[in-house]
């Protein structure tokens, strides 16, 4: 397999919410919701960086898709990264974060190995972490 991943979709009970949340909240850019049209087509896609998006899509339209049965929500299966430059930029993210309605579950803080990091829920219960990483560098 290539590593060609171009789209994490995040299951979400209310759409309508989340896309105020990722919109309005951290100001991800999108197009807001496609696919009314269809029974099980509603989702929301964010521009994230070069060749990759984050979608929305309700948890049942997955369930449907995927012909897996929905089960119980575990905020612990997976962590999404949100890698910035300083240690002042993760707090100025974690701010508007919570500004926009998200529960921060670690404030930020020094890490065991030399970072700064904290983590945050969005309404869903996604677990986010913010985080400096002294020894990555990446383009902005």
């Amino acid at each position: 397999m290539k590593p060609r991943i171009s789209v994490i979709t995040l299951g979400v009970d209310d759409l309508e919410r989340s896309l105020n949340f990722y919109r309005d909240g951290l100001g991800l850019p999108t197009k807001g919701i496609e696919g009314k049209e269809f029974e099980h087509g509603a989702v929301a896609f964010f521009d994230l960086q070069s060749g990759l998006k984050l979608a929305l899509w309700n948890r049942r339209n997955i369930a449907y898709d995927s012909k897996v049965n929905q089960s119980a929500k575990s905020p612990t299966e997976f962590t999404i990264g949100h890698n910035v430059g300083s240690k002042e930029e993760v707090n100025l993210v974690m701010e508007q974060a919570k500004k926009a309605g998200a529960v921060i579950t670690v404030q930020p803080q020094d890490t065991f190995w030399g970072g700064y990091s904290g983590y945050f829920q969005d309404p869903d219960g996604h677990l986010w972490e913010v985080v400096w990483n002294p020894f990555w560098e990446f383009d902005e």
